[in-house]
């Protein structure tokens, strides 16, 4: 009976993560980052919050002119243009021109607990829409922001990603990690997304408190 529970168990978890996959990919998105020359530009990933506004990190588009994003299953890139950006919590609403994709729901991130369990999402070195779980392990305050600390692994080119709950819902978006440590990883708060939205003029509308 034991053996029989846990094959459930894991059966259930199993289709929570594949479900959440399969609705969450569709709203996230590959960004790259450059300056229409040779050099090296900046890969990150972002989601959108309105069918043609999407969030990100602002280190991922930060000295950059030129921003194209690129849609999952789509071989094509919208060219995206900055609508505000906040540097100090590390966030930038862009606008995607084109586009009507589904926006992700948010979270109630002051619910988040540590133990409870996350999916982070994003592009890790231009790897598109990779999906990886784990657990917050710790909730941080820096300054007037509030940071997720997460065993969910996240790299290079996942900055600017969700990080959603069991419901597929984003509590948090990725910021990234200390190279220093193992699966040290970090996720802002979505409650600082919804004030750059609120204090954003034509993005504030009907959006709830969280």
């Amino acid at each position: 009976v034991f053996v029989t529970a846990l094959l459930l168990s894991s059966s259930t978890s199993a289709q929570e993560g594949r479900e959440i996959a399969r609705n969450a990919f569709p709203s996230v998105v590959l960004i790259i980052a450059n300056n229409g020359k040779s050099t090296r530009g900046s890969l990150g990933s972002g989601f959108f919050v309105r069918e043609d506004l999407i969030v990100t990190n602002y280190h991922v588009i930060k000295g950059f002119s030129r921003i194209s994003v690129k849609l999952v299953g789509e071989r094509k890139s919208y060219s995206g243009r900055i609508v505000t950006a906040n540097a100090e919590k590390d966030l930038a609403l862009i606008r995607v021109l084109g586009t009507q994709a589904i926006p992700l729901s948010f979270g109630a991130a002051q619910e988040v607990e540590v133990g409870d369990q996350v999916y982070a999402i994003g592009n890790p070195e231009g790897l598109e829409t990779t999906l990886s779980n784990g657990v917050i392990s710790g909730i941080r305050q820096v300054g007037s922001a509030r940071y997720f600390q997460i065993s969910a692994p996240i790299s290079h080119g996942s900055s600017g990603g969700p990080v959603l709950n069991t419901s597929g819902e984003v509590i948090g978006i990725a910021v990234g990690g200390l190279r220093s440590g193992q699966n040290l990883n970090f996720a802002i708060s979505v409650t600082e997304v919804i004030a750059l939205m609120k204090g954003t003029p034509g993005v504030g509308a009907n959006i709830d408190d969280l």
